[in-house]
């Protein structure tokens, strides 16, 4: 059985060869930038492997990141701004250095003095600048769901919360109301600026359940994603079953379209 080292030299040896001028022309052609969305794709396969406990699966998907994690770095090795073993000696020194309480003489009793600890390091020996806010924190690169949930997890670690779930649930039906309320003012108005307000309320109310989850300490972007693969497997059911029954999928079908979905609902969870 190959050592761990070994089996990252072959994969780093493929990607080399994959992207030398006699290799790939796919491969060749791809950019850091063209990779990105492939990159969230398969962290997302991998999250919902882990959910499904898969483990043959995690390792497949697992497999998929370390590959375009390596493919990514290869990139930026041929271009000369850093190698792949410069990003791995980084990532290592970082947990080195952050981790004092395990290879220094540091003590952290619990999860919570390893953050606090974890924070001050940053600052103090790595030389970022404090945040402004701890809400500066949170990437503006993450998808807006993502974002959203990281957000409010900051603030409610500096006491910034409901007290309890019953608020949370009184804030959803405040922006339920308000969209309503802002749907038919667009309905009466067709302006933009109506349009605005109902983008606005709807974004408030997105909020606000994605607040639901938070306390009750689900990640509300995995949790949507397993509902979108749910949806499309009953609706793959949908459409192959009014195949089978000679109907087509348009307008008017619903009923028909009802009953399947009722039955991939009990034939498919």
């Amino acid at each position: 059985m190959k050592t761990s080292a070994e089996s990252f030299d072959r994969l780093y040896g493929i990607v080399k060869r994959l992207r030398a001028d006699d290799g790939c022309p796919w491969d060749r052609e791809q950019t850091p930038e063209s990779l990105r969305a492939n990159l969230i794709e398969e962290a997302y396969e991998c999250v919902e492997a882990i959910d499904q406990k898969d483990g043959a699966h995690v390792r497949e998907e697992l497999g998929d990141v370390f590959l375009l994690a390596t493919m990514i770095a290869y990139m930026y090795e041929q271009k000369g701004e850093f190698s792949v073993s410069d990003s791995l000696e980084d990532v290592s020194d970082k947990l080195v250095r952050r981790h004092p309480h395990v290879f220094g003489d540091a003590v952290a009793k619990d999860a919570g003095e390893v953050l606090t600890q974890w924070n001050k390091i940053k600052v103090e020996k790595e030389g970022r600048r404090a945040k402004d806010s701890i809400l500066d924190e949170v990437s503006r690169a993450l998808p807006p769901l993502e974002r959203a949930y990281r957000i409010q997890k900051k603030a409610s670690k500096v006491g910034f919360d409901w007290p309890d779930l019953a608020g949370v649930w009184a804030k959803i039906d405040e922006e339920i109301a308000e969209v309503k309320a802002a749907l038919a003012d667009h309905e009466r108005e067709r302006t933009d600026a109506a349009r605005e307000e109902l983008e606005g309320e709807i974004g408030d109310l997105l909020y606000a359940v994605t607040n639901i989850s938070r306390f009750l300490h689900i990640d509300p972007a995995v949790a949507l994603h397993r509902t979108n693969v749910k949806f499309a497997e009953r609706f793959k059911h949908v459409e192959k079953r009014m195949k089978e029954t000679g109907q087509t999928m348009e307008t008017g079908k619903l009923d028909a379209m009802d009953v399947f979905w009722e039955e991939a609902k009990v034939l498919l969870g």
